[in-house]
């Protein structure tokens, strides 16, 4: 799996998601100024609720430009046994089922699942909590997460 073509799939991921809510803005921009919109009596709120889903929407809009400026700005290096895992590194899971999962350690702002090949990649940030459970890890070691009343255990079979 190349790391490069990862980072540019989610580059290009956020710059869909992008659109798709700049048109949203639009849309509850225009309904929250609409004339058939104005309050008539204390209880038309339709305006006022349009005016928040518009702020809303502008705020998620703002947020994944942050993140697209954090993935422009990253450039994964190569893993080094002596640090573990870091940000950049491309991971494979084994849970207790023997069930694999491949994750790769990105900036904030980039969490969603990829296709590179034939494998679904898992992209994380290393705020999340499995993210940071793995940081500093190496292959061999084991990583454990608190998910609700359960204890989820992986053990790391691969890095790179």
């Amino acid at each position: 799996m190349d790391k490069f073509l990862l980072r540019q799939q989610v580059l290009e991921r956020l710059a869909e998601d992008l659109l798709e809510v700049e048109e949203a803005v639009r849309v509850a921009h225009e309904a929250a100024t609409h004339e058939e919109n104005i309050a008539e009596n204390k209880y038309d709120t339709l305006g006022l609720e349009a005016a928040y889903l518009a702020t809303g929407q502008a705020r998620r809009a703002e947020a994944i430009r942050h993140a697209m400026a954090h993935w422009r700005q990253f450039h994964p290096r190569p893993y080094d046994a002596n640090q573990g895992i870091q940000i950049g590194a491309l991971v494979c899971l084994v849970d207790a089922n023997d069930r694999q999962l491949q994750l790769f350690l990105g900036p904030e702002g980039g969490s969603m699942k990829l296709v590179s090949g034939a494998h679904l990649v898992q992209v994380i940030s290393s705020e999340a909590p499995l993210g940071k459970a793995m940081l500093g890890k190496c292959e061999g070691d084991e990583v454990s997460i608190q998910v609700s009343p359960h204890q989820q255990q992986f053990e790391v079979l691969r890095v790179h």
